[in-house]
């Protein structure tokens, strides 16, 4: 009887941390990141959008994983430069995710007309006042370090990257996000055993020296200017406080990012099939209704049971756990199915984009 209520206790506390207020500010405001920047096409340069090709997609966790010894190894040496570069980026990156509710703000009181700034270019009035306001935010940031700032920096940095970058194939995406798993498993789980510390956690959690205090200290300011200001934790993550205030829930964009640019694809190319073919019929075995349901909606659902699913391992084994692990497998694998089952797979495999070129604004989406 004793066990039976023991393991009930357990149960029951289990279900709370699944709906503590951390976990599910992160649930949400992932899925809505990842769902808002698949759609968020509007804003963006097509000109400057990154197109990643099978060689990228494969050296990319190698490039990740020299950056991250170089974090660990070197932090107290570049975090300084790092911070500011960061900064920059962040303030680049919230400016995009600001511009839609300026350009509303803007529209009734001003034409869209550009003004000149000489060699800077040339700017709406939405696209100054967005990026003011995110010079601003960045600036309370950089004082006060609060991680509700920190987390709307890395929101915009979620937004932009999606917006940015493409996966032009099933084939890309799939070696990309293989490669992130084995980069994300090795990371978390067996970097403990070669650097005697959990490498990504220590690099993910460390705060950076703040610019404005290590400034004060090179120009000799005085004792008090700048020693207020307190460490940044740098936005390469969200986190959300328990309603008790007794912990973190934390993701890294990366665990947002690299499933977002796969949802893209897939929206892409449900766009793509439903104007380039018009509802195909799949094979003679196919339901409507399965033919009927996109693989954006697909994969949208396994990113959440995969999100899920990190959630509990986490809560079970009480360690970080590789969120890549899980949300990999879940978004891939049904996708995968699917395609084979509807007879996209090879279609979706190679470029799909390429077979046609028209002028059809979906190619861009």
């Amino acid at each position: 009887m004793t066990q039976y209520v023991a393991e009930e206790a357990h149960s029951y506390s289990l279900a709370y941390s699944l709906v503590d207020s951390s976990q599910v500010s992160t649930f949400l405001i992932s899925i809505l990141l990842i769902v808002y920047g698949s759609f968020r096409i509007e804003g963006s340069d097509l000109q400057s959008i990154q197109t990643i090709d099978s060689t990228q997609a494969l050296f990319l966790p190698i490039g990740a994983s020299v950056s991250l010894l170089v974090m660990f190894f070197f932090f107290d040496s570049v975090q300084v430069v790092f911070t500011i570069c960061t900064a920059v980026l962040a303030t680049i990156a919230f400016a995009f995710l600001l511009l839609p509710m300026c350009q509303y703000l803007t529209r009734p009181c001003s034409p869209q007309n550009k003004i000149s700034f000489g060699c800077c270019g040339r700017f709406t009035l939405a696209e100054l006042l967005s990026f003011s306001l995110s010079v601003m935010l960045v600036l309370i940031w950089v004082l006060t370090g609060h991680w509700l700032l920190m987390d709307a920096l890395a929101m915009g940095l979620c937004v932009a990257m999606i917006a940015f970058v493409r996966l032009p194939s099933l084939k890309v995406s799939c070696l990309l996000l293989s490669g992130l798993l084995i980069y994300d498993v090795f990371w978390v789980f067996f970097s403990a055993y070669i650097f005697n510390s959990n490498v990504m956690v220590k690099v993910a959690t460390q705060p950076a020296e703040n610019p404005i205090d290590v400034l004060s200290r090179k120009l000799h300011l005085g004792p008090g200017m700048g020693r207020d200001v307190p460490r940044l934790s740098l936005p390469g993550k969200l986190v959300f406080p328990s309603s008790t205030g007794s912990h973190f829930s934390m993701l890294g964009i990366g665990d947002i990012v690299m499933p977002g640019l796969l949802l893209c694809f897939v929206l892409r190319y449900d766009n793509y099939k439903k104007q380039a073919n018009g509802e195909v019929p799949g094979p003679g075995n196919m339901s409507g209704r399965m033919q009927r349901v996109s693989y954006f909606h697909c994969t949208l659902i396994g990113y959440f049971v995969g999100l899920l699913t990190a959630t509990v391992a986490s809560r079970i084994h009480r360690a970080a756990q590789p969120a890549l692990l899980y949300l990999v497998p879940f978004t891939l694998l049904p996708l995968l199915t699917m395609a084979y089952l509807k007879g996209d797979l090879r279609r979706m495999w190679s470029e799909p984009f390429h077979a046609k070129t028209s002028s059809s604004r979906f190619l861009e989406v």
